[in-house]
This record gives C-alpha cells, structure tokens and sequence, in this order.
C-alpha cells in the first residue's frame, strides 16, 4: 500500500493529492468511453447464451463480444455488442473460426486448412477378439 508523502510538519500535500484525485476521475471518465464500460451501463450483467449473472467481484469475467466480428463497429446504441462470460465469448470465437474458411484457428484467427486426411485408419482393437473368446470358451 502506498504512503502519501507528507510536509515537514506532518500535513498532506493538497495539491499533490488533488491531482491524484484529478488524474482518478480523468482516467475514469476516459474508461468510461470505452466499448466494454458503455455496454455494461447499456446491458445487464449476465452472459446473454448461459444467463449466468455477474456481480462486482467477478464482473471482470464478463466480455464484450462484437456480433459481426467487427471491433471497430461500435455503435452508440450497443447493437453490436452482447456480454458474454468467458467461457461462452472463446466459443463463439471458436464457433466462428471453424465456420470461416481455415478451420482450426484459435479466437478467431483463422489459419491456413490443414491438408485433408486421406488414409484409413489400418489398426483394428477387436481383431484377435474371436480367437480370444474361442480360447476362454474352450478352457
């Protein structure tokens, strides 16, 4: 925990802890401008797929999640935006990634299609089962 310096005399620096206070609210007011913070005043806080619902303590697991996919589509009145928890905003990136061409890609970043299996599968587990239960019925 950090100490405010104090004068000789014991007293606090006014000026330096009004500017504290002015930096606080100056980088509130600029968070505040963000995406995130405007849809969490837009929408309430619970995931829109799992309703799961989030409180101060864990409301940093809430996303924000763009429906076209878009980050620099922001409009005012949140209609790109929904709040998903973490869970649900990595699997509708996932969802998405498989749904684009290069499947495979993690959060969205789609990667090159890996090549297309064309062997069979040659091992068989059940093969020798015939014999084995024809030993047991035997013995």
């Amino acid at each position: 925990m950090t100490r405010e310096k104090r004068r000789a005399g014991g007293e606090l620096d006014q000026g330096r802890l009004d500017a504290i206070v002015a930096r606080a609210h100056k980088d509130a007011t600029t968070r505040m401008r963000g995406y995130r913070e405007q849809s969490l005043r837009l929408y309430p806080h619970v995931c829109a797929r799992c309703g799961r619902t989030f409180t101060a303590a864990n409301l940093h697991e809430l996303t924000v999640h763009h429906k076209d996919h878009n980050h620099d589509n922001n409009p005012p009145d949140g209609s790109n935006w929904e709040n998903l928890c973490l869970y649900c905003h990595d699997w509708e990136h996932q969802k998405y990634s498989y749904a684009v061409k290069g499947a495979e890609a993690a959060f969205g970043l789609t990667r090159q299609a890996p090549p297309a299996v064309t062997a069979e599968a040659t091992h068989n587990p059940f093969a020798k089962l015939k014999d084995v239960l024809a030993k047991k019925d035997k013995g």
